[in-house]
């Protein structure tokens, strides 16, 4: 509705006749709020009907108020009765006072405290038959009670309400219970509902106050509507009505904009003349959907949607409109929208250049936004040609020098290679992706290249310089259609990248002086892009390599475990994880897979010291729990080294492992983590599972020890370790990821190698977000007729014995050719722990890729190698021991300790498979087994006397240069 203007404010004198009295001047302006009061206004009405409600619910708040303090009153005794009764029948004591002899004097003291103290009217205790041991009043007791107690007798609680002595009154009986279970008594609690505290009454007051208030609110509120009434419609008569409508429409109808009308439903209500014309619309166009009326999309949703808009301009057949448009309910009006329009076509042109510029700045701000959304220089390359086809050229090329490929700073004057295109259309006569291509001086890319700022070219026909570049393939390219050309060097700063041309063909219009300075903005925002993609691919590539030369290159050679592996790494940053194959003593394996937390080259580097650790502390041979507490130390203390002097040391590096140790002759794999996710176990059978090992914190937090799991696997079982990148995304949960890998997991028959594959083709996506280890161990088993073991008794005579039973055994392998050094070994090794060590003693062979000799006994001192002088008695036995061996030394086990040795087997014997590889024909490690012969001090004195010995008695002799290892060889 338009307001009419230079109206006066005070209302007209009124025609005589309309039945309005007058008491004087100004009376009626008074009298507002008494006229609105009046039993035949509307206002009296309403005055009337608010009383009428506000009574009705000050009545029906009384009787709600009544109702729910009686519920609670009954309520408030049940719950108090029946906790009063249960807590006194399950006190301590009252069974066995029900038993006594008088269990009235032991009951009525307490019953009576207990009453005092909870509030209640009586407490009755009572045996089984009814009769009370208990009661306030005295001179009841002994007298049968009153109520029910059957369901009580069963076991169950009775409460019931009844009316008394004392009045109304709830009391409840529950049973007592010996130890048994059985019901050796009852306890009746009661209360009178009158003694149960009721708010009520309390509340009468706040009810008459808010009653009132409501009362004086309901009056105040109809007097002021009232007069907001009169004063909105001014005191205006009917007649004054009419005329004020007429000059309203006289007015609609008159401007120079376009007025509509529409409703909330969407339908047009008005429109003036203007708005007819303007929008051309049909002679009954009121009273129909605007979505009927035959305009254009945007401006039809613009009307049905009552959005508020200003200045929206709309092209509308073939005017341009500026469109005002404002909703009707804004301050409480009807729902609908008033619409204002106003012929803008003079501007049109104007607009035009603006809408150009507009597209310009969306382009330079998806520029912005769309390149360079990974940290690749190939893909940010193909970001800008996409972005800049077809809305600014219809092909675009990135020509980028080789070393920015690399991550690396080009040298100018190189060659280039096309890292990206684009283009409307395929087929385009232009350098292919992936071609090298050295631009020559005269052409738009040289003279570019060389200067540093953007060419235009908007003729390339005439452009001869361009055509020396490649005659034939110029000559195709303007054949092809291709006329205008921009190229700008890409730079970051004063280091050159390469080369971005945009080509135009479908266009007609040639490029000009404003698209040159548009390509240049863009090129230069996109070189940003790349250089941060070059910096990261050359910190990537560097991170890559460390961590790749501290992970495993090859497997080593054993015959425990059939292994498979796989590492990759992640797209958007190398990590911390490893994993590694470490052969035992006792032709066992250890088994480690890790993850430091972090990317980049800190936690690569840090994997590197902790992958370290665990090969020098798994030569220790500890227990896997054992071996995790010194690896935890070991992260506390590289956490503390990392802290700055300044106290803002980097983030806690943190690290998770689990560790593995996998004997073949015991089929037994013992295993603990350090907040690592648990292995997985394929059976031969072909299901998978994951067994409960104990997850321990994560390495460096300290205060928890770690614990050992032990497995016993059956031969062809596969133990698959791996990291949580394989099992944990932002996108799923853990225990999902877990599921899909015991799925990829099941299945009989297949090879590690296969497990591998199969687990890395059932991920859900190629990219990996974090690192990826994942090693797989088919179990292997060390056959009895390759273990041969004697119990020795702790007598120098079983030196004897047991060495001809080693002779018969290497004689039954084949191993002839190691019997001579195989009897010193394990004289010298089982004299000493027949003179040194506590029984049991035990030797045991392994025939493996090496002879592996052991002797255990039940002693936790370990030997010590020296030097003996040629003074010394003994001293010399196991520097025999280590000349003769490959290797040798002592692991600890939990009944004592053993000692062990390895000899290289023959040419002939050698061999055996494991995963990775067959051995080499010269032994384990790749080299020939030692000779006999060897030229240390003291060292053929040595075999001399051990083959005298062996020669002459059962045990070693007491001369010097045969002498076993003495105590000073032993050490605790």
């Amino acid at each position: 509705m338009v307001r009419l203007l230079g109206r006066p404010g005070s209302r007209q004198p009124r025609p005589p006749g309309d039945g309005r009295a007058k008491d004087g001047p100004g009376r009626p302006e008074a009298e507002g709020p008494r006229r609105s009061l009046r039993r035949g206004t509307v206002a009296g009405q309403v005055f009337v009907l608010q009383v009428v409600i506000v009574l009705l619910l000050v009545v029906s708040a009384v009787v709600a108020l009544v109702l729910q303090a009686r519920h609670d009153t009954n309520q408030e005794a049940r719950n108090r009765s029946l906790a009063v009764a249960q807590t006194f029948a399950a006190s301590p004591g009252i069974a066995e006072a029900l038993r006594a002899p008088d269990p009235t004097k032991l009951l009525q003291p307490h019953a009576e405290a207990a009453r005092k103290a909870s509030g209640v009217d009586f407490i009755v205790v009572m045996n089984t038959d009814g009769i009370r041991y208990t009661h306030p009043r005295p001179d009841r007791i002994g007298k049968k009670f009153v109520g029910t107690t059957g369901p009580a007798l069963a076991g169950g609680v009775v409460i019931e309400e009844i009316r008394g002595t004392i009045g109304r009154l709830v009391q409840v009986v529950v049973p007592v219970k010996d130890a048994r279970g059985r019901v050796v008594g009852l306890v009746s609690a009661g209360i009178t509902t009158a003694h149960v505290g009721s708010t009520a009454g309390k509340q009468w007051p706040v009810l008459l106050a808010a009653s009132a208030f409501a009362l004086a609110l309901a009056t105040a509120g109809t007097a002021l509507v009232s007069r907001r009434l009169l004063r909105q419609t001014h005191g205006l008569g009917p007649h004054e009505m009419t005329r004020m409508y007429d000059h309203h429409d006289a007015v609609l109808h008159a401007v120079r904009e376009g007025v509509l009308i529409v409703g909330g439903d969407g339908w047009l209500l008005l429109a003036n003349d203007e708005a007819r014309r303007l929008l051309e619309l049909p002679p009954d166009a009121e009273q129909r959907h605007v979505l009927d009326l035959g305009l254009d999309s945007d401006t039809s949703e613009l009307l049905a949607s009552g959005r508020s808009a200003t200045d929206e301009v709309h092209l509308v057949k073939d005017r341009l409109l500026a469109v005002n448009q404002r909703p009707t309910d804004a301050r409480g009006g009807p729902p609908g929208s008033v619409t204002t329009l106003r012929d803008s076509t003079e501007l049109r042109a104007v607009s035009g250049r603006a809408e150009v510029a507009r597209e310009r700045l969306d382009m330079l701000y998806d520029a912005g936004t769309g390149i360079g959304t990974s940290l690749d220089v190939t893909r940010t390359a193909e970001e800008l040609a996409e972005l800049a086809v077809p809305r600014f050229a219809d092909f675009a090329t990135v020509d980028l020098y080789e070393a920015v490929l690399r991550g690396e700073e080009p040298q100018p004057g190189t060659e280039l290679r096309r890292t990206a295109a684009s283009g409307v259309r395929a087929g385009a006569p232009l350098y292919p992706v992936g071609r090298r291509i050295d631009f020559v001086a005269t052409s738009p890319q040289g003279h570019g290249l060389a200067t540093g700022a953007a060419v235009l070219e908007p003729r390339l026909p005439q452009a001869y310089g361009w055509h020396a570049q490649d005659r034939e393939r110029a000559g195709r390219i303007v054949a092809y259609g291709i006329h205008s050309l921009i190229t700008v060097p890409l730079r970051a700063g004063n280091l050159p990248l390469g080369l971005v041309s945009f080509w135009r063909a479908d266009q007609p219009e040639p490029f000009d002086e404003e698209e040159l300075a548009l390509a240049e903005e863009l090129v230069a925002r996109a070189a940003v892009s790349i250089d941060n993609a070059r910096r990261y691919t050359r910190e990537h590539s560097m991170a890559v390599t460390l961590q790749r030369s501290l992970l495993p290159r090859s497997l080593p050679e054993q015959s425990a475990l059939d292994l498979a592996y796989r590492y990759l790494p992640a797209q958007a940053g190398v990590g911390g994880d490893w994993f590694d194959v470490l052969p035992l003593p006792g032709a066992r394996v250890a088994l480690v897979v890790g993850d430091v937390v972090g990317h980049g080259l800190h936690a690569a580097a840090t994997m590197g010291r902790l992958r370290t650790a665990v090969a020098n502390f798994s030569a220790l041979d500890l227990p896997p729990d054992e071996l995790l507490g010194l690896l935890d130390e070991l992260v506390g203390r590289i956490d503390q080294e990392d802290e700055t002097p300044s106290g803002n040391g980097a983030p806690v590096i943190g690290a998770t492992c689990l560790y593995a140790v996998y004997d073949p002759v015991s089929r037994r794999c013992a295993l603990a983590r350090a907040g690592h996710p648990p292995p997985a176990v394929v059976r031969p059978d072909g299901t998978a599972e994951f067994p409960e090992v104990p997850a321990g914190p994560p390495l460096g937090l300290g205060g928890l020890p770690y614990e050992t799991a032990e497995l016993e696997l059956a031969e062809g079982s596969r133990l698959v370790l791996y990291t949580d990148g394989l099992v944990e995304d932002r996108d799923r949960d853990i225990d999902v990821g877990l599921e899909l890998l015991r799925v990829a997991l099941t299945g009989a028959g297949r090879t590690p190698e296969e497990i591998c594959r199969a687990v890395l083709d059932s991920r859900p996506t190629a990219r990996t977000r974090d690192d990826i280890a994942l090693l797989v161990a088919g179990t292997r088993v060390l056959g009895a007729d390759r273990v041969a073991a004697w119990e020795v008794p702790a007598d120098p005579a079983a030196v004897a014995r047991t060495r001809a039973s080693v002779t018969g055994r290497l004689s039954e392998w084949g191993l002839d050719e190691l019997a001579f050094t195989t009897e010193l070994v394990l004289s010298e090794l089982v004299t000493n722990a027949i003179r040194y060590g506590r029984p049991p003693i035990t030797v045991r062979l392994l025939h493996d890729r090496t002879l592996i000799c052991e002797v255990s006994d039940a002693s936790t001192t370990s030997p010590h190698l020296r030097y003996a002088a040629n003074t010394d008695e003994g001293g010399r036995g196991l520097f025999l021991v280590a000349q003769l061996a490959e290797r040798w030394g002592t692991r600890y086990t939990p009944g004592g300790k053993i000692i062990w040795a390895e000899q290289p087997l023959p040419q002939g014997q050698r061999g055996g498979t494991s995963g990775a590889g067959a051995a080499g024909p010269d032994g384990p490690e790749g080299r020939p087994g030692r000779p006999l012969v060897r030229e240390e001090p003291g060292f053929q004195d040595a075999v001399q006397g051990a083959a005298v010995n062996r020669e002459s008695g059962p045990g070693l002799s007491a001369r010097a240069p045969v002498q076993p290892s003495g105590p000073e060889e032993e050490s605790s």
